[in-house]
């Protein structure tokens, strides 16, 4: 009886130990976490050749930080790279153009050399790459002598380290991409592929002459046209690097944020083709953090300043990405320098000094750009228009010169110290306008004078309001239809009604005559006389008027 009972009780106590460790009829086992595939990529856009720092301060957290320096750029690149095992540098072009001496003067070579030993892997190309035209971008992707200048002495350029992408420019003869349409990199049995393009709209902002041999495409359409060819490759996920942005319509406080941005990256990025997980910007200079069509959408500023830092995290087995974080990174100037880019910049900086700090002139004040929404109407547009017609008056005529602002790219700052109070240099000069253009006077009929004035407006997303030189005036009114917002009553010159039939001789630069920003009246100009330099202009001007006081009074503004 009793080996009864305890065989029954052992019975019993098994019974209710097996279920005690069983789960409830209604709860679910518990799912082993996945081990993803973790992907970072560094990415920048706008870089414009600026090598030496500090190039700015960035917002971070409504507080100020210095930034800039290829040095420190590459330290801080360094840095997050060290942190992961599957890591990509891309940017979103304008690498080069627009550039300081440092690496203008050497025909941009500089630039690509450190952001090569900086680590960049993959960049679309941007307008800019296009300003020297196709020949010159494709000698600096693939290296050797300039066609004009040569070699340097004991130096020969070895081209880029890294892949430049061009998806939608085509040659218009064979309708072949002119560079590669995209990458793709493995990561522990993945497969990445990143696109890279140019906005589509690149003609209205090169020299027309520049860009004859090739096409731009549309963005969104030469994505979808790829997918078949990278799906079939075994592309897991797409990451494009667009030269084409948005712009902020709140203010901002904090790179990290996405204040309102609005623009052409936001059409693009919901319509683009959901294997797309990543869109880097670029273009509008902007900084920000947004999700745009389900799509992460980034924009690093402009000139170094700022690192985005994007970390994906890929499922092993299907690719797809789980989840995905951005943040941006400033550039710091807080860490140790890579050395070898230090010597690199300083070895440039050697050569270049000699030119670059050649005194011009004197100012008494800052000579201020202003703000991009100001366009012409500020002291270094006036200054800059003035040096034109005053360069091109004598021998071609010249009663009106304009300026696109675009080609302003900063202003001329007062330094109140005592052995140099006031001085400019050639560097300061070249830094305000860099692009080295020609200048050309055209005969244009007051009518045409008019047209050009009202296509300041037509594009509603990208105004592009010229200054103007002394003496020439008129009003606006941006309420009135497009067309019809510059009154031809108010246009005067030297306080004479422009007269619709007649002859004016009008001076603008290469850029502007053959269509640039827009202003196709240009190209119907007759009697075509060329010029010197835009830059050989404004330092002519400059070392003649020296001292220069900045021109507050605007000179063109709405209607009263």
């Amino acid at each position: 009886m009793t080996w009864h009972l305890r065989v029954v009780s052992s019975l019993l106590l098994a019974l209710v130990l097996a279920a005690c460790t069983q789960p409830a009829p209604d709860t679910p086992p518990v799912e082993e976490p996945i081990e993803t595939v973790h992907v970072r990529l560094l990415a920048f856009n706008d870089f414009h050749g600026a090598l030496e720092g500090p190039s700015g301060n960035v917002l971070v957290a409504g507080e100020p930080v210095e930034t800039g320096g290829a040095e420190y750029f590459a330290a801080h690149i360094a840095a997050e790279r060290s942190e992961v095992e599957y890591s990509f540098v891309v940017a979103a072009g304008d690498l080069i153009g627009a550039t300081p001496l440092i690496s203008a003067l050497f025909h941009d070579e500089p630039t690509i050399e450190i952001l090569t030993k900086a680590g960049l892997d993959i960049s679309s190309v941007g307008n800019h790459e296009f300003d020297a035209g196709v020949d010159e971008l494709l000698r600096i992707v693939e290296g050797g002598c300039h066609p004009e200048e040569g070699c340097r002495d004991d130096h020969e350029y070895q081209g880029a380290g890294f892949t430049y992408l061009a998806a939608n420019v085509r040659w218009r003869d064979s309708g072949e991409v002119i560079l590669p349409a995209y990458e793709i990199r493995e990561v522990a049995g993945l497969k990445v592929a990143f696109v890279g393009m140019t906005l589509e709209n690149t003609p209205s902002v090169v020299v027309p002459s520049a860009i004859e041999a090739v096409s731009f495409h549309d963005e969104v359409e030469t994505v979808a046209g790829l997918i078949d060819e990278l799906e079939e490759g075994g592309v897991d996920t797409v990451v494009v690097l667009v030269h084409e942005g948005g712009r902020a319509t709140e203010e901002q406080t904090d790179i990290n944020d996405c204040p309102g941005v609005q623009g052409p990256i936001v059409s693009i990025a919901e319509e683009i083709h959901p294997l797309v997980s990543v869109i880097v910007t670029g273009h509008s200079h902007q900084a920000h953090i947004c999700e745009f069509g389900g799509r992460l959408v980034t924009q690093a500023g402009h000139s170094g300043r700022i690192i985005t830092v994007i970390d994906l995290y890929l499922d092993p087995e299907t690719g797809d990405v789980l989840e995905r974080t951005a943040r941006q990174r400033p550039v710091s100037r807080d860490i140790e320098p890579v050395a070898a880019v230090a010597d690199r910049v300083a070895g440039y900086r050697t050569i270049a000094e000699p030119l670059a700090n050649r005194p011009i002139g004197t100012i008494t004040a800052d000579i201020p750009r202003g703000a991009r929404a100001q366009g012409g109407n500020s002291p270094m547009g006036r200054l800059i228009a003035d040096a034109q017609l005053t360069a091109t008056a004598d021998e071609a005529g010249a009663q009106i010169a304009f300026m696109n602002p675009g080609g302003i790219r900063t202003h001329l700052s007062f330094t109140p110290d005592d052995a140099e109070e006031g001085m400019v240099t050639f560097n300061h000069l070249h830094t305000a306008q860099p692009f080295g253009n020609v200048l050309i006077t055209m005969t244009l009929t007051g009518d045409q004078i008019h047209r050009l004035l009202e296509q300041q407006w037509e594009d509603p997303d990208r105004q592009h309001v010229l200054a103007v030189s002394e003496g020439f005036s008129y009003r606006y009114d941006l309420e009135a239809p497009p067309g019809e917002r510059v009154d031809p009553a108010s246009i005067t010159l030297h306080g004479e009604v422009l007269d619709p039939e007649a002859d004016y001789r009008v001076t603008v630069n290469n850029f502007m005559a053959d269509g640039g920003d827009g202003f196709t009246v240009l190209t119907e100009g007759t009697d075509r006389t060329g010029g010197v330099v835009d830059l050989d202009a404004l330092a002519t001007y400059v070392e003649a008027n020296s001292p220069l006081s900045p021109d507050e009074e605007p000179r063109f503004g709405p209607v009263e």
